[in-house]
């Protein structure tokens, strides 16, 4: 088990008072040349995030999850310096980016902090949704490069996002997708009704209903993820790029093992409805508006209603590069559709 947070620091209200004691604290450490409303903290990244592994690890285990705590220390302090300088330019939002960020001393706590205020309500308080996911997060290490690799996901592929802190604060498909992650790992462990709690708030919140059984892999971007509805038994790779209004989802009232399974690399466009206990293959492509009801074969791409493979069923055209980095949704286009404007 690897103890990486401080969960001494409670889920905290983004319109805190800043006469308070934490804040004034903080405030000494500001630096001189920058004005007393913009808060500055030095950080060093041998004290940012201390991570100490737990167990009976073998030593190339042990190896790569220090490996992978210093790349997650490193992206970190990035999403930090990131966050000074969004002050620095926007003086008005220091509180809220310190509360957010700054207070933080690792990008699950900050996570946990930011989805509570964000999943909460009247009945349901921030404190005991921090509670719950930092519980989460600390205990299970493969969330947290789940986390760590979503967001380079996110910076990598979608050109909308400027910055990881961007990401982190602004972008709902990416919390919508870590909320997921809590939930899937609650539902796994038999605690279902909290489960379908967190389903139904990011529902409501983020317009993003992902059932706590599915199982997302990592590397993962959900593009503005509005109307995205994921079923119960779908499986979804490693590196697949999701556009809005996606539906993976049944044929009707069959229960059981009743949803697509997504293979690593897939890009699906917007619109898509994708239904039924059906595959589609690892670097695969789904169209803008497709209806998919078969098999889709690796590294082919499937448009229409019904979907159709480019190439035809016989001799598909073959892809060369994995859609989901390239984000390439009109490649071949030529070679299905002669429609001119």
């Amino acid at each position: 088990m690897a103890a990486c947070i401080d969960t001494s620091q409670l889920s905290q209200d983004p319109n805190r008072p800043q006469n308070d004691d934490h804040y004034n604290n903080y405030m000494k450490h500001c630096r001189s040349s920058f004005s007393d409303r913009v808060p500055r903290m030095p950080f060093n990244k041998k004290t940012v995030h201390t991570c100490t592994i737990i167990g009976g690890d073998d030593d190339n285990d042990r190896q790569e999850k220090q490996s992978n705590y210093g790349e997650n220390d490193d992206l970190w302090l990035k999403m930090q310096n990131e966050a000074k300088s969004d002050v620095e330019h926007e003086p008005v939002l220091s509180t809220y980016y310190f509360t957010s960020v700054l207070s933080h001393n690792s990008l699950e706590s900050a996570l946990a902090n930011h989805l509570s205020i964000k999943l909460s309500n009247l009945s349901l308080s921030s404190a005991t949704l921090f509670d719950l996911f930092i519980g989460v997060l600390t205990e299970d290490a493969e969330i947290v490069r789940a986390v760590n690799e979503d967001l380079r996901a996110v910076k990598e592929r979608d050109p909308a996002c400027v910055t990881y802190v961007h990401c982190l604060l602004n972008f709902k498909g990416f919390l919508a997708c870590q909320a997921h992650r809590v939930a899937h790992k609650l539902w796994s462990q038999g605690r279902k009704i909290i489960a379908l709690l967190i389903q139904n708030r990011v529902s409501e919140v983020f317009a993003v209903d992902i059932h706590p059984g599915a199982k997302i892999g990592h590397g993962i971007l959900l593009d503005h993820a509005t109307g995205l509805v994921i079923g119960e038994t779908a499986v979804i790779g490693n590196n697949v790029s999701i556009l809005h209004n996606v539906t993976l989802g049944g044929t009707g009232k069959a229960s059981g093992d009743r949803h697509p399974k997504i293979g690593d690399g897939v890009l699906i466009g917007a619109g898509t409805c994708i239904l039924g206990n059906i595959k589609i293959g690892d670097g695969a492509k789904i169209g803008a508006g497709s209806v998919v009801l078969k098999d889709v074969p690796a590294r082919t791409t499937a448009v229409g209603n019904p979907a159709r493979l480019i190439g035809g069923k016989e001799n598909p055209i073959r892809l060369d590069k994995i859609p989901s980095l390239t984000m390439d949704h009109t490649s071949h286009i030529n070679g299905w559709s002669d429609y001119v404007i």
